[in-house]
């Protein structure tokens, strides 16, 4: 792990990122940090929400910020797996089969709108999100590093959606929503696109080789005992919340682990605090949850319950390392 002045050197950068993302994205900071956490914590991201309020534009902002490679996919009903992971085609000057790769041999893939088409291709993204590799007709293949997904999807029940099965949701490392933007920062968007496309104004801050780095530096924070156990205790109570039918998975409490240390490495610490676990908590559980009959009837939502744990579960205060 970096000393003083090498942590306080990545966060420079990081806020550098964040700045440039910020340029674009008006009023939406926590979001920002968050997808930045992420990226730290090589994770995917999932975004849900209304059509129109900049998820499209927030992975491209990210992505030119960083120095990645990014290619976009409009998930339509007639998008194929292969169209994902590549194909192999016949080349009649070699007279053999040539593989042609997929849209996921990049370093950021934005699949937009991945609850529109047929659960046959939302499944072609399962094995890259968890094994950053493909398998086609037998050969398997490794994409770059680092692979990252941002995924936006309409909310369930807008018209040609179809529901991600709990499987592929629990991959994605958190689920965010932007929403609508304050009437100032509406005002401030309407005067920036007024002069101009402001992606075109991104400067590279980092590059692939420095997001490595602080990638592998970010799991080297260290968690104190009591955090591990806070970790799991709250993880564990979504699970007998009278509201959930189904709770968060082992998998989404190594994901919260990832968010914590990802959370202290953004704000320039190399230990985890328990701020940091209660910042993350509800985006990393709030897509990993299932409401049971009692709460859809009485309109409780997922984060809801997961705040409503926050203040179930007692708070530890570990000594510093």
């Amino acid at each position: 792990m970096k000393g003083e002045k090498g942590m306080e050197n990545s966060r420079e950068i990081l806020q550098n990122v964040i700045g440039q993302v910020r340029q674009v994205v008006v009023g939406k900071e926590a979001c920002v940090e968050k997808i930045m956490m992420a990226m730290l914590a090589n994770g995917h991201v999932l975004m849900e929400d209304i059509p129109g309020v900049g998820k499209t534009t927030m992975a491209v902002a990210f992505a030119r910020a960083l120095g990645l490679e990014a290619r976009r996919m409009q998930f339509t009903s007639d998008v194929l797996p292969s169209d994902i992971t590549g194909f192999s085609v016949y080349r009649k000057d070699l007279q053999s089969f040539v593989y042609q790769p997929g849209a996921v041999f990049c370093n950021l893939f934005l699949a937009d709108e991945i609850n529109r088409t047929s659960p046959k291709t939302q499944s072609a993204l399962l094995e890259v999100m968890e094994e950053r590799q493909v398998t086609v007709e037998g050969v398997t293949r490794q994409v770059p590093k680092p692979f990252m997904v941002i995924a936006t999807q309409n909310p369930s029940g807008s018209a040609g959606t179809q529901m991600l099965p709990e499987s592929q949701m629990d991959r994605f490392l958190i689920c965010l929503s932007m929403g609508y933007p304050e009437l100032s920062d509406e005002i401030a968007i309407l005067k920036g696109r007024s002069a101009g496309n402001p992606l075109e104004d991104i400067v590279p801050a980092a590059d692939v080789p420095t997001l490595l780095q602080m990638q592998t530096e970010a799991e080297q924070v260290f968690v104190h005992d009591v955090l591990y156990e806070y970790a799991a205790k709250l993880v564990r109570a979504t699970r007998v919340h009278p509201m959930a039918e189904l709770g968060m998975s082992p998998r989404g409490g190594l994901a919260l682990m990832r968010m914590m240390k990802a959370s202290a490495y953004l704000k320039g610490r190399n230990y985890v605090t328990p701020k940091d676990t209660e910042q993350v908590f509800a985006d990393v559980g709030v897509h990993r949850i299932r409401l049971n009959a009692r709460a859809r009837a009485g309109h409780v939502t997922s984060r809801q319950i997961l705040e409503e744990v926050l203040t179930q579960v007692p708070r530890p205060v570990p000594a510093k390392r």
